[in-house]
């Protein structure tokens, strides 16, 4: 059933956010926005929010985001129309009443839908009887377990060309509704319809709720033209919309992003590929129906995670689908929506390597998937020599084009960045306007650079938002800090700030008017630096006095003593690898990196209390089962090092490169 955007409007507009997700999540009030620990993730600090005035919720753990109904449909496995059903319930509502049309259209599908289900047990019947036997010796040749063939429902079509057709006009059904189904063929030139599937092993195709709606069937002749042949189109059936295995997988996609990283959801090319890998231990995997990847299969795939795996043969037949996906995808990718792929050895299908290597065997190409960038940019470099500067411009405008085909702009922009980058980097090019590089006025300064564009987003070559330079090491008891070389810049003896302390400030200061979401949670912020506790504090106070920008703002702070103090963490966020803290930075990015930014300080001064009390509890118990405690807390601390690093010398290293250009 279609909604319309009103019906949907109005949900939204009496549910709130932080109701439907505080049945899962314990939340807390902070400011504007509700704080509590991800669904999806386990963790120990919170960094998932809600915002009831955007009707949205944010999880930077995962890196997932959206309204009531998207977290509906992730929490309890919902399809699209059971989440509003249940949500218009809470809401009052009564669901839109049908009309005497689509009350019939419901009344021919309930039909079908029981015509296919007798089909169904008709060939699951034959499969198992005396007729069955060219069905089971298949089935046993591709080492199919018969409690697999019970879940898939596997079946089989005899030879005779009326055996479902008799079978189905004894339960009733007639001839009619059999063809609406696509069990017969029928039409000019044939008298009398008969059966479509014969002598075929047959895959029942389920819907999102598992509900038979169409077949697909295997030849067991050598000579038959289709080896493989799939329902037509019906009106239970449109196989550009549906994905194999899709109820299964999508069960049990959700079940393994519950405490355990969010997760994912694979697609192969096959029937016997889906099954196979199914026994080898992948349950959260759909395959295509004979057609090329759509954008419908597409958004099916990311209603289930936000980063699905496309696993392809790596021949070229392989390469070439992996080419066509890609093109059907770029145009609908978002920060949320993407995929990677992953390419099986040469001559191997996911069946025959769950064969020779099992389980494992899949799990170490699954790993290996690449992001949909590198398999865009390689395919564009793999096609040309660059030999001439003809060839190079041509490859530069090729991906230009390819970048602005993403409709979301940030990523657009992104895209065009990283792919220039990588050309500048392939050609020794050291300068030039990339895809989607930003005009706003060439020489403008940036984040008080001169002779720069203007733009929100770093230039190729600079560490990309969310990807600072590593950790040099594990520090002891301190957070992550600034290097005393850049923390000082030109006063010595300065203070050692932490890096993340800085980057909150700076935000606030560019963006002053995300105090009026976050200075309650801003205010509760635990600060190393005393200094930098005071500023804070400073800059909440000014809150009450509605200072309209981050000039003015700036002003303000000075006029309270803090100019000093204000220009160094100004200073120092510039020379810092994270864009957004600058005034050029778009509201919605800002706010979301601030958000980020106070969740991972959060988490850091937690990690470092509880290792400090694990090495207290581990002089008093110097046991094992201490030391591993501390070993875990380590551990802990380590997968912060993207987001807590040293970046000793960026400043004078940027710089370099500046001059360079």
């Amino acid at each position: 059933m279609r909604f319309t955007p009103e019906f949907l409007d109005e949900i939204k507009n009496r549910v709130n956010v932080s109701d439907v997700v505080g049945r899962r999540v314990r939340l807390k009030k902070e400011g504007r926005e509700w704080r509590g620990l991800s669904p999806f993730n386990s963790e120990k600090t919170p960094s998932f929010f809600v915002n009831d005035a955007k009707m949205a919720w944010f999880d930077f753990s995962s890196g997932r985001n959206g309204n009531i109904f998207d977290f509906v449909m992730a929490t309890d496995g919902l399809s699209f129309p059971e989440a509003v059903e249940a949500l218009a319930g809470e809401a009052g509502l009564d669901m839109p009443k049908a009309t005497a049309a689509s009350v019939e259209r419901e009344k021919q599908r309930a039909g079908l839908v029981e015509v296919m289900e007798w089909a169904a047990q008709f060939f699951e019947g034959t499969l198992k009887g005396s007729r069955g036997q060219r069905g089971r010796d298949y089935i046993a040749s591709r080492a199919i377990a018969p409690a697999v063939q019970v879940e898939f429902r596997l079946g089989y079509a005899p030879g005779e060309r009326y055996a479902l057709r008799d079978h189905l006009a004894s339960k009733g059904a007639s001839a009619e509704v059999m063809c609406e189904a696509g069990l017969l063929n029928h039409g000019e030139g044939i008298a009398v319809p008969y059966d479509k599937f014969r002598d075929r092993v047959i895959f029942p195709i389920q819907d999102r709720s598992g509900r038979v709606i169409a077949f697909g069937g295997r030849a067991l002749e050598k000579d038959v033209p289709a080896k493989y042949l799939n329902s037509p189109e019906t009106p239970l059936f449109h196989k550009g919309h549906l994905l194999y295995n899709h109820h299964r997988a999508r069960k049990a996609a959700q079940e393994r992003g519950q405490g355990h990283g969010h997760g994912t959801v694979i697609s192969v090319e096959g029937y016997i590929d889906v099954i196979a890998m199914h026994a080898a231990g992948f349950p959260n995997v759909v395959a295509g129906l004979g057609t090329a990847l759509t954008i419908e299969q597409c958004e099916l795939l990311w209603r289930m995670s936000p980063e699905p795996i496309l696993c392809f043969d790596g021949d070229g037949a392989g390469r070439r689908a992996a080419a066509k996906a890609l093109d059907t995808a770029l145009p609908a990718l978002t920060p949320e929506k993407t995929l990677r792929f992953a390419f099986l050895p040469d001559g191997q299908d996911p069946d025959d390597l769950a064969k020779s290597g099992g389980g494992g065997a899949i799990a170490a190409v699954l790993a290996q998937a690449k992001p949909l960038v590198d398999v865009l940019w390689s395919r564009e470099v793999e096609a040309t020599t660059l030999d001439t500067p003809e060839r190079r411009a041509g490859l530069k405008h090729r991906l230009g084009e390819l970048a602005r085909q993403i409709g979301d702009e940030t990523l657009r922009r992104y895209y065009g960045q990283e792919l220039y980058g990588r050309l500048d980097a392939l050609t020794g090019n050291r300068r030039g306007d990339g895809p989607g590089h930003d005009r706003r006025g060439a020489g403008a300064p940036q984040n008080g650079r001169p002779g720069r564009p203007a733009s929100p987003f770093p230039p190729p070559g600079r560490p990309r938002f969310g990807s600072p330079p590593p950790l040099r090491g594990y520090r002891g008891s301190a957070p992550a800090q600034l290097s005393a070389g850049l923390s000082r810049g030109a006063d010595a003896g300065a203070p050692v700030f932490q890096r993340r302390e800085v980057e909150i400030l700076a935000i606030v200061m560019n963006h002053p008017a995300l105090l009026d979401h976050h200075a309650e949670g801003l205010s509760e912020l635990d600060f190393e630096a005393r200094e930098l506790a005071g500023l804070r504090d400073r800059m909440v106070e000014l809150l009450s006095e509605h200072v309209p920008d981050h000039g003015s703002f700036k002003a303000a702070l000075d006029a309270r003593g803090a100019g000093d103090l204000r220009r160094r963490v100004q200073a120092l966020a510039e020379r810092a690898p994270l864009w957004s803290t600058g005034p050029a930075a778009a509201p919605e990015d800002a706010e979301l990196s601030l958000l980020q930014a106070m969740a991972l300080h959060r988490k850091a001064r937690d990690l470092h209390r509880d290792l400090q009390e694990a090495r207290d509890a581990l002089a008093r118990d110097p046991s094992e089962v201490r030391w591993a405690e501390l070993q875990a807390i380590q551990a802990h601390l380590t997968t912060l090092e993207g987001t807590e690093a040293m970046v000793e010398g960026y400043g004078t290293l940027s710089g370099q490169k500046h001059a360079a250009d």
